[in-house]
């Protein structure tokens, strides 16, 4: 069966997938890229006498091939609607064993609007946590507790209060915050939204917190469920560690809550630029199980994240896609005050800027250090320089003075 047609022009109901692949040893790319066509449809590594004619049309097409950019259409009957574990074992899975590939990425992927249609997409989007947050255009401004494990519950709820009260939106657990002895989850649950309701009726504005429901599956969406029960308006999952499935179950409770997904573990499969999945395409099968909002870098803080490739996720997330709502971009890891204009300059207002240690490491504390971020923000929005916005406004010129 041949798997490479160069005169081949993909239909509009064709999966279409973007690899840069890397041959071994004297392996030619075109057999490279015919072996992983063949691996990700319906071929394997020799002739079958199983093979039935009527498969061709199953077959993956090799349409283009340019220096290692191999562009490959995959029929949409390959591929089981509203199964994404199926849809990436398929062009995901075994194809990077192989001996013949020394380096093979998946860097994007075109999906059917037939195939896309057949996931729930994101329940709230953009435009519906702007609701529920009351802030129309600006971006929005979270940070994490820290340490990020570690603190009792008194003192988790503490640091989260601090935070709402000096002006953050949002608190959010870390990835690797769940259910320790020394803050287990319902007691965390329940303390922390009696202080954000505490925070909401000092500030009189709508603050909201985000703890961590990752865990095995069952377990998981009990603690989804408790989140609700308990008056909580988000959750929050590691999307990779849980898993895409256990991403889609969690939708499709249709509890009602904005669901945010932490990336934890991408870089296993996203950093090396010669072999793995991009972070494009992760982002975009989380906007087909449903995700709210997803972190997608910052280019300026501590995290690897190119300029291109980080301007490509959010622009991908808050375009139009056969009718889903748009993703809220998160960009967290290394922020400070300092970087809130060059990350609005580079990825616009419909962005969530999350600080860790950018506010709680602030010289006079949480309240202080929340201060100074939002003081960044106003600074930003009306475009004022953040030199000139802190000589009236203590706590930003504190911050800048630190980290500049």
């Amino acid at each position: 069966m041949k798997y490479i047609d160069t005169k081949y022009t993909p239909s509009k109901t064709d999966l279409v997938c973007d690899f840069y692949v890397q041959p071994s040893g004297k392996t030619g790319i075109r057999k490279a890229a015919e072996h992983v066509a063949a691996e990700s449809s319906v071929g394997t590594w020799t002739d079958l006498m199983t093979e039935k004619k009527y498969m061709k049309k199953l077959a993956a097409k090799v349409f283009s091939i340019k220096g290692n950019r191999v562009r490959t259409a995959y029929p949409l009957d390959l591929f089981e609607f509203g199964n994404i574990p199926q849809i990436l074992s398929s062009i995901a899975g075994n194809i990077f064993g192989m001996k013949s590939v020394r380096g093979l990425r998946l860097e994007d992927i075109e999906i059917p609007e037939k195939l896309v249609k057949s996931f729930p997409g994101p329940r709230f989007g953009i435009q519906g946590v702007r609701r529920i947050l009351k802030v129309k255009s600006r971006p929005l401004l979270g940070t994490i507790v820290k340490p990020k494990l570690g603190l009792k519950t008194s003192d988790h709820t503490k640091v989260a209060y601090s935070a709402w009260l000096g002006g953050c939106d949002l608190v959010k657990d870390d990835e690797n915050l769940s259910s320790q002895r020394f803050n287990p989850f319902k007691k965390r649950v329940l303390e922390t939204l009696k202080a954000r309701d505490k925070a909401e009726k000092e500030t009189g504005e709508r603050k909201v917190y985000l703890p961590n429901v990752t865990a095995e599956a069952k377990e998981m969406l009990e603690r989804a469920k408790f989140v609700k029960d308990a008056g909580g308006e988000y959750v929050m999952i590691d999307l990779i560690t849980a898993g895409f499935s256990a991403a889609q179950s969690l939708r499709d409770l249709n509890l009602g809550v904005v669901i945010h997904a932490h990336r934890a573990m991408h870089a296993a499969l996203t950093r090396n630029p010669k072999h793995g999945i991009s972070m494009l395409v992760i982002s975009k099968f989380a906007r087909l199980l449903g995700v709210d909002q997803i972190h997608i870098g910052t280019v300026v803080g501590k995290m690897e994240g190119p300029k291109k490739e980080v301007t490509e996720i959010k622009n991908f997330l808050v375009s139009e896609f056969f009718g889903l709502k748009p993703v809220f971009p998160v960009c967290s890891g290394g922020l400070h005050p300092g970087l809130v204009p060059k990350l609005v300059k580079l990825l616009g207002k419909d962005i969530i800027i999350q600080m860790g240690g950018g506010i709680h490491g602030h010289p006079r504390g949480t309240i202080a250090g929340a201060k100074a971020a939002r003081q960044a923000l106003e600074a930003t929005t009306q475009g004022i320089s953040l030199r000139s916005y802190a000589k009236a406004h203590p706590e930003l010129g504190e911050a800048l003075r630190k980290w500049g």
